[in-house]
């Protein structure tokens, strides 16, 4: 039986602490501890949680490090062999670490697993966060068993198959500890927004494997930490697009899909300006500005992180293409 630490960031986050940690904590599972990251609260988070869980372990920081900051600084921490990076806001089924456990006992070249994400608010629907598994289309975008672009799915059991996928949602991700450190970690420069991705990519480019098994469930509320359709989620979604694409991307490929990719993000900041959205296009605009400056900086962890590439890890899907042009809504259609 593998030992989970559960590693939860915070930040102020003491209404979603009293409405999800105590199902975290009333999990059934002989060997489990559960890590409290704290960003430098000043909402009473920790107080709380110490009076009403003192068998949590507290990682205090003096500042708000963010969703990779913050959960990096709390691997030390951690004593067991399976890290667990569980948002504030989800509820766990009390069996769901059974099913995790499993998927790490079957294959030692398994690094990566990801339960099934339901809604909090919808339980009978995926979340958009991570559904049932992440893929990553040809020219790099993200999507899911049960979620693409922004239409979600029933959960019907039609997902229900263990499966290998291209990466697991940091809303709940459990990643074998050695790899994680060998890896380096979430990359700080994404702050938010597909850290998680790029960090699932490299572990692919190491030889590992990702698997999703809808026997552990848990449900995600979302939307806290950057709301749907804000232009700080706008922001980070494209620049940490770009900056994944370039650290990962096999060399053959990034002198034309990095271009196209940059056009096709230029198309939807012009449709946001004339929809009325000028937020959404300086947010664009912005990401773009940034991704270029950064350039030098994540050039080099390309040259640190590119291992051995995985030249599968893209879908040969073109999600814009079967989502605006073909109208297919559901993963099993594409």
């Amino acid at each position: 039986m593998n030992g989970f630490s559960i590693i939860i960031v915070t930040w102020n986050g003491l209404e979603h602490l009293k409405t999800f940690l105590p199902s975290v904590m009333s999990t059934k599972y002989e060997n489990f501890e559960v890590v409290l990251a704290d960003n430098a609260s000043s909402d009473g988070s920790v107080e709380w949680v110490t009076e009403h869980y003192p068998e949590v372990i507290i990682a205090s920081f003096d500042e708000n490090y963010g969703y990779t900051g913050g959960n990096n600084r709390a691997v030390s921490y951690a004593s067991k062999e399976i890290l667990l990076f569980l948002n504030n806001d989800v509820r766990v089924d009390e069996h769901w670490l059974d099913g995790l456990n499993s998927v790490f006992e079957m294959d030692e070249d398994i690094a990566v697993s990801q339960p099934k994400l339901l809604s909090y608010k919808e339980p009978d629907h995926f979340e958009y966060a991570g559904a049932a598994g992440g893929f990553i289309d040809k020219l790099g975008y993200p999507f899911c068993r049960g979620r693409i672009m922004d239409t979600v799915e029933k959960d019907e059991g039609q997902y229900d198959s263990q499966i290998e996928i291209a990466w697991a949602s940091g809303a709940a991700l459990a990643i074998r500890k050695e790899v994680f450190e060998k890896l380096g970690g979430f990359d700080e420069d994404f702050q938010f927004h597909m850290e998680e991705i790029d960090l699932c990519w490299r572990t692919l480019n190491a030889g590992y494997k990702i698997i999703y098994t809808p026997e552990s469930k848990v449900y995600h509320l979302g939307g806290g930490s950057l709301p749907m359709g804000s232009a700080r989620k706008v922001y980070f979604n494209f620049r940490n697009n770009l900056f994944m694409l370039w650290k990962n991307l096999p060399a053959s490929q990034l002198w034309y899909k990095i271009p196209l990719r940059m056009a096709l993000d230029q198309i939807a900041a012009v449709r946001s300006l004339v929809s009325g959205n000028p937020s959404e296009f300086g947010a664009i605009i912005k990401a773009h500005l940034h991704f270029l400056t950064g350039l030098v900086r994540v050039n080099k962890k390309r040259r640190d992180y590119l291992i051995n590439p995985n030249y599968k890890v893209l879908s040969p899907v073109l999600i814009i293409w079967q989502y605006f042009f073909k109208k297919k809504r559901r993963f099993n259609e594409l």
